[in-house]
């Protein structure tokens, strides 16, 4: 009796194991014909073949508790679980990944998860989940990326699972930093889309960040899951990088050797200076200094300088930048007062006053910012996307710079506009007040357009071409890119040039620029 009843043991073994064999043969056969599918873009529709594929796991019959199946860019794992559930954790351990998987991944589900189900009719219940790494089963989002293209997917027997108290949470790594780029959980929500199968959507799921490179996703019911990924910024084309480099090192070097030779021969003059062509001296200055600054902010933005040296050039660049942009509002002001006062523009010490303004307001920024928090400055990453627009391949280079998004936005993009609006305003009143004199003296001829010419040469030395830094989105990026670079980086010769031409006095009198009786224009061409 007890053979009988051990032969009918193993046989029904047998034939357990055959059952199983014979459904993980079937859904591994659909699984290589959704990828089939996915790689000749074959017009059945992804949402058949998934759909098929959960039916096909949720009955499959197998032994034990958990059947797992992969292919190349498919996983599979089905858990029987019973009322008594008490949660579920899967690791990369359990979890294992395909062949081109290189970061690990891990899914949490809470006690909740069979409670519905059970408190109908107590069962076995089949847990199953799906695992892609190809994103071609689902909707491409234009703006973002799937990170990793890893979606992860989670169905129970028997009924949906929805509003859970307990959030399912989903773990994502990437072995790189994602520090540059919006990351938001997502889950994939049929019939949403009018074009395709469904649609990515934010309902029910929470993002969180533990640290750079993991995205945690807490989400209220189960689904097919992904993290989208976009850029903060708008990346810089990775072609383009040694071009932008090269014009940016050209730019720099010449404007470095016109600051330094105005500067020197500025020192080495024996005659008095006026309080304009300290000015001019003093602008120079500034532009010497981030000019040097910035062509050495990259060779010490890497390794292995340490970080300390990166900091330190990165507040004396961003003090350099602020000297300068105070410098060229300086320039619109004292423009302002040779037009508008004209017969009172003494003060007392007023160069002496613009120094302190010039160089020491930027000073107490970037000293008060390394006293509060030094981490602002620091090695800045700029993420490069390739010739294809992907900008998910982690390509970067590094300079060192202000990294936090707060006082970059203050104290650097806010400062730079509020500069160029200044000047703007301040030239386009000196075009009109130009105007109205020359109307007055009836010689609108050839006279007033070298006026008009003279002032709009201003706009150069008045640093009106950093307005361009606003223009970095869309279709300006490229043409913003190059014009920014060529502008900006030749700005010390163009004000060099600017500044010796328009110095000789285009009157016969050049001495009437010392007394105030000359005019406005006269004092125009005589210190600018």
């Amino acid at each position: 009796m007890d053979r009988c009843r051990a032969l009918f043991l193993c046989l029904c073994l047998l034939m357990s194991q055959s059952r199983t064999e014979e459904a993980s043969q079937e859904i591994l056969r659909w699984m290589k014909r959704m990828e089939m599918a996915a790689r000749s873009r074959s017009l059945t529709s992804f949402a058949e073949l998934i759909h098929g594929l959960e039916s096909r796991l949720l009955n499959a019959s197998f032994g034990g508790h958990n059947l797992t199946l992969r292919t190349h860019t498919i996983q599979t794992l089905a858990f029987k679980l019973g009322c008594n559930f008490t949660g579920l954790s899967l690791r990369s351990a359990a979890l294992q990944q395909v062949p081109q998987a290189q970061v690990p991944l891990a899914m949490q589900f809470p006690a909740e998860l069979t409670h519905d189900a059970c408190r109908v009719r107590p069962r076995e219940l089949t847990l199953i989940c799906i695992y892609f790494s190809d994103t071609r089963f689902f909707q491409k989002d234009i703006n973002s990326s799937v990170l990793n293209n890893y979606v992860l997917g989670a169905q129970l027997s028997h009924g949906q699972v929805s509003n859970l108290r307990e959030p399912v949470n989903i773990s994502f790594w990437h072995n790189q930093s994602l520090e540059d780029y919006t990351v938001t959980c997502v889950f994939w929500k049929e019939g949403a889309s009018k074009h395709h199968w469904g649609a990515w959507s934010t309902e029910g799921c929470s993002t969180e960040q533990p640290s750079p490179s993991q995205v945690l996703c807490r989400c209220n019911h189960l689904t097919y899951f992904a993290v989208l990924m976009q850029l903060s910024q708008a990346p810089v084309p990775a072609e383009l990088l040694a071009p932008l480099t090269y014009i940016s090192l050209v730019g720099c070097s010449i404007s470095i050797v016109a600051s330094l030779l105005t500067v020197l021969l500025h020192l080495l003059a024996r005659k008095p200076s006026d309080s304009v062509t300290c000015i001019h001296v003093n602008l120079h200055a500034s532009v010497l200094l981030l000019n040097v600054a910035f062509l050495l902010s990259p060779v010490l933005a890497v390794p292995p300088v340490p970080e300390s040296a990166c900091v330190a050039l990165a507040a004396t660049l961003h003090y350099g930048l602020l000297s300068c942009f105070t410098w060229m509002a300086i320039e619109g002001f004292n423009l302002y007062l040779l037009l508008g006062r004209v017969y009172n523009i003494y003060i007392r010490r007023y160069v002496l006053k613009l120094c302190a303004l010039g160089w020491g307001v930027p000073a107490f920024l970037v000293l008060l910012l390394l006293a509060v928090k030094s981490s602002v400055y620091g090695p800045y990453r700029i993420p490069l996307s390739d010739s294809q627009g992907n900008s998910t391949g982690f390509q970067s280079t590094s300079i060192c710079w202000v990294r936090n998004a707060w006082v970059h936005g203050v104290l650097v993009m806010g400062s730079g506009g509020l500069t160029s609006l200044f000047n703007l305003v301040v030239l386009a009143w000196a075009l009109r007040v130009l105007h109205r004199l020359r109307a007055q003296e009836k010689a609108l001829g050839p006279r007033a357009c070298w006026d008009t010419v003279t002032v709009l040469g201003l706009t150069v030395l008045l640093g009106t071409t950093w307005i361009l830094a606003f223009f970095s989105f869309g279709v300006f990026l490229l043409p913003q890119l190059f014009l920014f670079t060529t502008f900006n980086s030749l700005y010390g010769r163009a004000s060099e040039n600017y500044c010796w031409a328009s110095g000789r006095p285009h009157l016969p009198q050049p001495r009437r620029c010392l007394d105030l009786g000359g005019g406005p224009t006269l004092f125009l061409r005589c210190f600018y």
